[in-house]
């Protein structure tokens, strides 16, 4: 009779591990944006963190959900994806309406300079001058905003309006949808997909990186994501091991790790170079 409630307690026990390890993976990738989220809205500036972090994660996300047709790997990492991809564009809807919203406030700002210079010009003059002013204001501020139906791909991935975002991502989707639908077949593809999107995941930090190595500062970026990409990152590449996923997932949580201690070790590196003009001359 021991023996049975023993084996009944240890299967319940290994059912709760279970589902907590999976809760774990669905929502631990997601967390460490909090604190960055919660500092961009407290700050209003969202110039130290990089929006390429939001496209590798994106991208990485939906290929990993494009790969499942194929893998199918556990539900809870697909679910995971679904949500990251989700809080990205949270992430990505804050900054474009922050940044939004400082770029306007200079542009006043400008105006208002340009109101109190001084009259020493004719009246002719003034209106000439006035009105080549006003459309060099209206020139410059529609030139400041930028549309993915531009196509001008210098501004790739720094469009001024989340709906540019969302339009992208959606042919990204639609296209990749339909060469999964007609490659499903084809393993060697299905797998290099696989490896592709665990491999841009393991690489998000590096715009980070570049961004900070840039800037030889890491002002604006919130030490406690980094620090929970690190502990998230260690705990997902164990999850991995035990789970036995395939290859791909474990090879690159390796990297991602690496990367994540590289991180971590600029905050070190830059201390002293924490003020925002630092940033500001980087850029």
């Amino acid at each position: 009779m021991d023996w049975i409630i023993n084996d009944e307690m240890g299967l319940t026990v290994g059912h709760v591990v279970g589902w907590a390890a999976a809760s774990a993976m669905v929502i631990g990738g997601v967390i460490p944006y909090v604190p960055q989220y919660i500092e961009i809205k407290k700050t209003q500036d969202a110039e130290g963190f990089s929006l390429y972090v939001c496209l590798a994660l994106l991208v990485a996300n939906s290929l990993r959900i494009l790969f499942w047709f194929s893998s199918r790997y556990e539900l809870p990492l697909l679910v995971q994806s679904v949500v990251m991809n989700v809080t990205m564009f949270l992430m990505i809807h804050l900054c474009v309406k922050v940044k939004r919203v400082n770029a306007n406030n200079r542009e006043h700002a400008l105006r208002g300079d340009e109101l109190h210079l001084p009259k020493v010009m004719t009246d002719t003059d003034t209106g000439a001058s006035i009105s080549t002013e006003a459309g060099g204001s209206v020139l410059k501020r529609v030139r400041s905003r930028h549309y993915l139906n531009d196509l001008d791909f210098k501004y790739f991935w720094n469009w001024t309006d989340f709906q540019s975002y969302l339009d992208f991502m959606l042919v990204v989707w639609a296209v990749g949808a339909a060469i999964t639908y007609l490659m499903l077949s084809v393993l060697w593809f299905m797998e290099s997909m696989g490896f592709v999107a665990v491999f841009t995941e393991a690489m998000l930090g590096a715009p980070q990186f570049l961004r900070n190595f840039k800037n030889k500062s890491t002002y604006g970026m919130s030490i406690h994501m980094v620090i929970m990409w690190t502990l998230g990152d260690m705990f997902k590449t164990g999850y991995f091991i035990v789970r036995k996923a395939p290859s791909q997932f474990w090879i690159c949580g390796t990297l991602q790790v690496s990367l994540d201690i590289a991180i971590l070790s600029q905050v070190w590196f830059y201390r002293k170079n924490s003020k925002p003009r630092d940033l500001r001359r980087g850029d």
